[in-house]
């Protein structure tokens, strides 16, 4: 019996939220965050880090840079990348209210550069390698608990252009081992942490290929 993608539609309590972008054309742009359980945004704070982070690794040339946004989710990241002028955005998701609204949000910040597919992660990310695509970052922000990570992973290193990036999100550590390589994960073999850190329950990695 093959496994249903996961869909963030059960509702959670509390009133609405929204996120802020937090540089570029449109900086201080509220984009806002559909009430469901899994949708959990990057926060304003942790996003002005990472991207700090890839700005040192790309010199700030993001009109160069196609990024894929592998479970856009609110957008959070993907809309930052298009706001710092990113060549290109495709922005993941398999849910359709979410999809729903990032359209609404592209249309309203006529965001040109930012395509939107309604589609399974890991489905797409196989696709988009076998038609020979390739990004320059790629943001990987996929609901915690769910072992996405872990798939989705491995599979960008066929999407990666050479000196490529990915930001992970992840509800706990990379197991990266700290001396002994032999420990290392299989789906972690080949990636290096550029860069890494927590804030709260959110931990959050820029990796790149050896």
């Amino acid at each position: 019996m093959q496994k249903k993608p996961f869909h963030s539609q059960a509702r959670r309590p509390g009133p609405p939220q929204q996120v802020r972008i937090i540089g570029g054309a449109w900086k201080r742009t509220p984009l806002p965050v559909l009430d469901a359980l899994g949708l959990r945004p990057t926060p304003d704070r942790v996003r002005e880090t990472v991207f700090n982070w890839i700005n040192h690794q790309i010199d700030a040339d993001w009109q160069q840079a196609d990024c894929l946004d592998l479970f856009a989710g609110s957008g959070a990241l993907g809309f930052e990348a298009a706001s710092r002028g990113a060549q290109s955005v495709t922005m993941v998701d398999s849910f359709g209210p979410a999809v729903r609204q990032l359209e609404l949000i592209k249309d309203k910040l006529k965001a040109d550069k930012v395509k939107v597919l309604r589609a399974d992660a890991l489905a797409i990310a196989r696709d988009l390698a076998q038609r020979g695509q390739r990004f320059d970052v790629i943001f990987l922000d996929p609901p915690y608990q769910q072992d996405f990570l872990t798939q989705a992973l491995p599979l960008c290193r066929a999407l990666l252009k050479d000196g490529g990036l990915v930001y992970a999100e992840s509800g706990e550590r990379l197991p990266f081992p700290e001396q002994d390589d032999d420990a290392m994960p299989e789906w972690l073999q080949g990636w290096t942490q550029v860069r890494a850190d927590k804030a709260g329950m959110v931990h959050f990695h820029l990796l790149k290929l050896h």
